[in-house]
Formats: structure tokens, sequence, C-alpha cells
């Protein structure tokens, strides 16, 4: 099971590493249509940060670290980690933000340390090959990964099994807001927001933590 999740991270990461390659460090550098749709996305992400005062955040998925910029915009005061399998985003964001000191990026495919928060954007769309079963059990590892390294919350988002069928493509997955939002509730915390009324093929999942 070790080794077949290694070689779904590394397809993971050969994925982006080819998109920022062809278009740099911009939305589409991570797979995203424009600026418009990512800034949207990352709001509904930014709801689970429930404080004014000083706040830790871990970005699983980071890219280049897009997240970071919002956050500097309406946050005075935070501790960003960002995480991500490809080494050349890491490499792309530490270059970015060099001056920044509050930035952190660590390569891998969890945080290296308990933060306030834990958020994840994008990284449970791109299956190419897997089967409905694989990708499902690495997506449920992984919110066991975000629900053990946050003290106050975390949030993600999927695309949205309620897209039209039309639109959908093979090589990406769309989960069941419904299902996932019973396993948040069961395994994580009372206190689960299911948001799916912005406007995108998509909905985002908020789970608060008790402090």
């Amino acid at each position: 099971m070790q080794n077949n999740k290694t070689d779904l991270l590394t397809e993971v990461a050969e994925y982006y590493t080819t998109k920022l390659a062809e278009y740099g460090e911009t939305p589409r550098g991570v797979d995203w249509n424009g600026e418009e749709s990512q800034a949207l996305r990352f709001e509904q992400l930014c709801k689970i940060i429930a404080t004014s005062s000083h706040f830790s955040i871990n970005d699983l998925g980071c890219g280049y670290g897009a997240l970071y910029d919002l956050l500097t915009n309406k946050y005075e005061g935070f501790s960003y980690f960002g995480i991500d399998v490809s080494e050349s985003m890491i490499r792309t964001a530490e270059q970015r933000y060099i001056n920044k000191p509050q930035a952190h990026f660590v390569l891998s495919s969890k945080p290296d340390r308990v933060s306030d928060y834990g958020v994840a954007s994008g990284i449970f769309n791109v299956r190419m090959g897997r089967s409905d079963d694989e990708w499902r059990s690495y997506l449920e590892a992984t919110l066991d990964v975000l629900d053990g390294t946050s003290r106050l919350g975390f949030a993600f988002n999927c695309l949205t099994s309620y897209s039209d069928t039309d639109k959908m493509r093979d090589y990406l997955y769309y989960a069941d807001p419904c299902v996932l939002f019973e396993l948040c509730k069961r395994r994580y915390s009372r206190n689960v927001a299911l948001l799916h009324d912005y406007g995108l093929y998509e909905f985002t999942i908020l789970v608060r933590k008790q402090p």
C-alpha cells in the first residue's frame, strides 16, 4: 500500500511540475482556469479562520504559494507553512517569497508540524488513471493528516459529483459532497459546514474543532 501511495504522489508531482513549466506562476500553472475562480476558491477555504489574532496555517498542496498573497491582504499576523510534493513548486515558492519571513515551505506529502488551521485546495481533483476506490482511500488518508496536523480546524475542496455530465472528465475525481460531509461529521467534529453555493463545479468543507 505504501509503494502504491508513493507511486500515486509521484504521478501527482509530475503532473503539476509539467503544468508549472508550461504556464509559470499563474493559476493555470496549478491547473486552475484563472485568477477570479482561484480567489473565490481561497475565500471559501479561509472561512475556516475564526480569529483576528495571530494564527498559523498549513497549506497542503500549496503549489507556488498563491494562498499566501490572499492571507497577506486579509490578515495582519500569521505564520504560513506551504507543503507540496512537487520539488519545482516548492523551489518556485521559496524564490517567490524569499523576503517573507513568515512564509515557510517544505517538500513533503504532509505537514511537519501542527498548526492552528490546515487547508487543501485542489489536491483531490486530478486522479489520472486511478480508480474511484484508490483515490477515495488517498482522499480519506489525507483528511486524517489534515485533522492530525490542525488544532482549530481544517478546510478542503473537491470537484462535485453534481457537475454537468457533459463537462466531466475521466482523469478528474468528482466527490459526493454529502458522503464527505457525513464522513467529517462522524470522524472529526460535530461542527462541519458544507459550502456548495459559490458558482463553481466544486464544494468546500470546513471542519471546526473545539479549542
